[in-house]
């Protein structure tokens, strides 16, 4: 199965990566249209950018400027746009008489990076998903402002941050350690959560049971690159074909107009996309990158028909070392 990008002349955009259920999705939108495309592991994906690349909008509106927007940038929006976003957000507290109920969670992401934050119960696990924690614990449940507070008690108490950049979390994704100690750890920090309760833990909100979730299988990281269906199909149920994929050793630093970035598709976590390429290694796409860009399908010769060819391995854009930070220039 190949995943293929849709052609940039229909108009359609890339949104980016969203998980509303345990598949990555990658979103499109043209206008007040939406569209998406569903990923699967060891399927081929492929585009070339066209042009420039534009601000998504903010809410699902497009934006009224039209305004172009830098290529390293993961917002992807406009200054006007990204303060529209932000202000309508539930991170912004203006929604103090919101009624739905909300989830305090735990999340883990590699050794050493926890922390503690709030989603829509009506959500599910999806926020933990895009975030790309690799395992986690509901905390607890309640009115909006019950979360928040408790989440500020948390942080301030316990030490954890209110985010762990991207760049981290790549860093440790290839190299984490067994399900065994990945449940240890959220179990631990639930416990010292769980002890401050009737200390600034407002008393709407209703503590849930330790349950870790693992999401290792979910994002295909306990998935080799070269694992094929059939090795799959004769491993023994529960186990995995290796503990995790080879670590990704670069990422692309931002997109070009004619920049093409193309391999296999073998783990996805939050917004990045791992992609095999002919190298043998496994090159990060942060699909923040890609949103408010055209994107084509790229071009491959079919007999002898001369077109020009590019392989499903290809990766002709920046890219930068994901572990020592270097940067290689020019196209690939």
């Amino acid at each position: 199965m190949t995943c293929a990008v849709r052609e940039s002349g229909g108009g359609w955009r890339c949104a980016g990566v969203r998980w509303p259920r345990e598949v990555p999705e990658l979103g499109w939108s043209r206008g007040g249209d939406r569209r998406v495309s569903v990923l699967a592991y060891g399927a081929g994906l492929g585009f070339r950018a066209v042009g420039e690349r534009h601000c998504v909008g903010a809410r699902g509106n497009v934006c009224p400027l039209g305004a172009v927007v830098p290529g390293r940038s993961t917002g992807g929006r406009c200054a006007e746009c990204a303060r529209l976003d932000r202000a309508h957000s539930v991170a912004a507290d203006t929604m103090a008489d919101d009624p739905r109920t909300y989830r305090v969670y735990l999340a883990w992401f590699g050794p050493g990076m926890v922390k503690v934050g709030i989603t829509g119960e009506e959500r599910g696990a999806a926020r933990l998903r895009e975030q790309g924690a690799v395992a986690f614990s509901w905390l607890g449940r309640g009115p909006l402002m019950a979360a928040r507070r408790t989440e500020e008690v948390l942080r301030a108490a316990l030490g954890v941050p209110d985010r762990i950049p991207y760049a981290k979390k790549r860093a440790v994704r290839g190299q984490l350690p067994g399900p065994e100690e990945r449940a240890g750890a959220v179990a631990e920090l639930y416990a010292r959560a769980a002890a401050l309760e009737g200390r600034g833990w407002p008393e709407s909100l209703e503590r849930l049971p330790l349950e870790v979730v693992d999401q290792v299988g979910v994002f295909g990281l306990d998935r080799a690159p070269d694992a094929d269906a059939d090795a799959d199909a004769d491993a023994e149920p529960g186990r995995s074909l290796r503990e995790s994929a080879p670590a990704p050793v670069r990422a692309v630093r931002e997109l070009v107009d004619g920049g093409v970035v193309a391999g296999r598709l073998v783990a996805a976590a939050g917004p990045d996309l791992h992609l095999a390429v002919a190298d043998g290694g496994v090159v990060v796409l942060d699909t923040r990158l890609i949103t408010g860009w055209d994107l084509t399908a790229v071009t491959r010769a079919t007999g002898e028909t001369g077109a020009t060819e590019v392989t499903g391995s290809d990766v002709r854009v920046p890219l930068i070392d994901i572990g020592g930070g270097g940067v290689q220039g020019g196209l690939f």
